[in-house]
């Protein structure tokens, strides 16, 4: 028998070891009366520079719940069953192994479950193992040649390796809890199955997604790198085969996770008939400041505690009939090139676990809508793909990123160079005007929010904070249509899925969104022979 024990509270200078005593007090049992004690969710609360405290739920298990629960304060209560239903197969015959297109969360996820049900997935990725990735990304960031299919953005494990690693999500699906523990198992800190904003960082992710390679490989699923998705083999709307660089694969079920940023594969789909619409999506800039200063603002005098670590912000303004918000924090990180192609810049924020860089940054995004580039999905790749060749020549014709001093931006004058944050973008940034990079109306949005947000967090809009250009992958701008079933309506046995598809964002949705492709085909299929 199991009860959830709510709100128990810890100050940043309280172990987690305290929460036993805590837990039996509230329960009103002594200590050994449980059996374990787990932590299932745990926050922050930080409104009050004078009260910081953290707030537990945990899970108990004990002897006599019913009379524990009859007498125990209102903040017990039961707890919910934990108990998996198993899979049910379906009795179509498959002809050939499923095959997953994209090694990133979504994925990743949709080839573990479909290998951990029997059906030996073959996985295809058009980059490179996350070890060799990993060498690619720190030669290009030290001034290498940008290799387009193993970059920040291309190569096991999707865009979110090269990141922080944030693991928060607002879905409510209780696949988030399977997504967690299974990256707990494979090598990700356990506090990232119940902290409220759970991060692994993208030193300790790299380890984790090779971990997850093996698993998916011990159980069936093969993975083929360097091989890339060229075009769909269709019979009277139903999926026959796969073209690939390396040639063609016989498929009927295909789980299609290639990421927002494979315009090949969007172009691809679109010419052969495959319905893709434009979606709202954000861009705009990354910002940063000093760390120090962003944990004294958002922690007063317990910054700089061990426990509390670095501090985190979200914050949200409007201008006109637009949102403008902050995105993918990344505390005590660095900006990174996110480049996928040698004549554009995009830039992304990465974290290593420690989350103890000099500087923290974010994303500072207006809201983009179909509007904005004419509706269809090939307009709103080429509205992406301008301001990304825009920042590539602001930059000096290389992967040099332009960027620009707060003060300078709000005061509608050119930096000329940087005297107080230092940028952390690699390879480099040149000083400029950003205006002449960004759509007018993302620069006028990003003037009005900055001191806005500057009323939100003393100092946010400070002088010598750095802009750099461009954010723009935020989520996916297009969508490809799916039906019920999760097939494309044009292709049966093609499941679109992840944030390429345009139905997730971030590392968990887009999990959670391959575990449901992959459940699809395993209610519609029997494993193949």
């Amino acid at each position: 028998m199991a009860i959830l024990i709510r709100n128990l509270r810890l100050t940043p200078f309280e172990e987690e070891a305290q929460l036993f005593e805590k837990a039996a007090c509230k329960a009103g049992v002594p200590q050994d009366a449980f059996k374990n004690l787990r932590i299932v969710r745990c926050s922050l609360d930080a409104r009050k520079k004078n009260d910081i405290h953290f707030l537990y739920t945990v899970r108990a298990e004990l002897e006599g719940e019913a009379a524990v629960l009859k007498k125990a304060a209102r903040d017990v209560e039961p707890a919910p069953v934990e108990r998996a239903e198993p899979l049910v197969h379906g009795a179509q015959p498959l002809p050939h192994r499923p095959v997953v297109v994209g090694a990133g969360p979504c994925g990743m996820f949709a080839a573990l479950l479909l290998a951990q049900e029997g059906y030996r997935p073959i996985l295809l990725e058009r980059g490179v193992c996350v070890e060799e990735r990993a060498e690619d990304v720190e030669r290009f960031f030290s001034g290498g040649t940008l290799q387009e299919n193993s970059n920040v953005l291309f190569g096991e494990g999707g865009a979110g390796t090269f990141s922080d690693g944030k693991l928060t999500t607002r879905i409510k699906d209780p696949r988030c809890t399977t997504v967690l523990r299974t990256l707990v198992e494979l090598g990700a800190p356990a506090d990232a199955a119940y902290s409220s904003h759970p991060h692994i960082g993208t030193d300790v992710l790299r380890k984790v997604v090779a971990n997850l390679r093996r698993r998916i490989e011990s159980l069936g699923g093969e993975y083929r790198f360097s091989t890339a998705l060229t075009s769909l083999g269709v019979n009277g709307g139903v999926l026959v085969s796969l073209g690939t660089n390396r040639g063609v694969l016989p498929a009927a079920a295909c789980v299609l996770a290639t990421g927002h940023s494979a315009e090949d594969v969007y172009a691809m789909l679109h010419a052969q008939g495959v319905e893709l619409q434009g979606k709202p999506f954000a861009a705009g800039v990354r910002i940063e400041h000093p760390r120090e200063m962003i944990d004294r603002a958002q922690f007063g005098k317990l910054a700089g505690n061990p426990r509390l670590g670095a501090a985190e912000y979200r914050l949200t303004s409007r201008h006109e009939d637009r949102g403008v918000y902050t995105f993918c924090m990344c505390p005590g990180g660095v900006v990174v090139a996110s480049a996928s192609s040698p004549t554009g810049v995009v830039t992304n924020g990465m974290s290593y676990s420690a989350r103890n860089g000099q500087n923290s940054n974010s994303a500072v995004v207006v809201q983009v809508n179909p509007g904005d580039f004419g509706g269809d999905a090939m307009r709103a790749l080429a509205f992406r793909r301008e301001m990304e060749h825009r920042a590539f020549l602001a930059g000096g014709g290389d992967q040099t990123a332009p960027a620009q001093k707060v003060g300078d931006f709000l005061h509608s004058q050119p930096s000329t160079g940087f005297d107080g944050v230092c940028p952390t973008y690699r390879p480099g940034v040149l000083p400029c005007d950003l205006s002449k990079v960004l759509p007018e109306f993302i620069t006028a949005g990003l003037r009005a929010a900055l001191p806005a947000m500057g009323r939100q967090i003393a100092g946010f809009d400070m002088e010598d904070a750095v802009l750099t250009a461009v954010e723009s992958r935020t989520s996916s701008c297009v969508r490809i249509l799916r039906g019920a079933s999760g097939e494309c309506p044009a292709v049966a046995g093609l499941f679109p899925a992840g944030e390429g598809a345009g139905y997730a964002g971030g590392i968990v949705s887009s999990a959670v969104d391959g575990l449901r492709a992959a459940e699809r085909i395993i209610a519609q299929y029997a494993p193949p022979r």
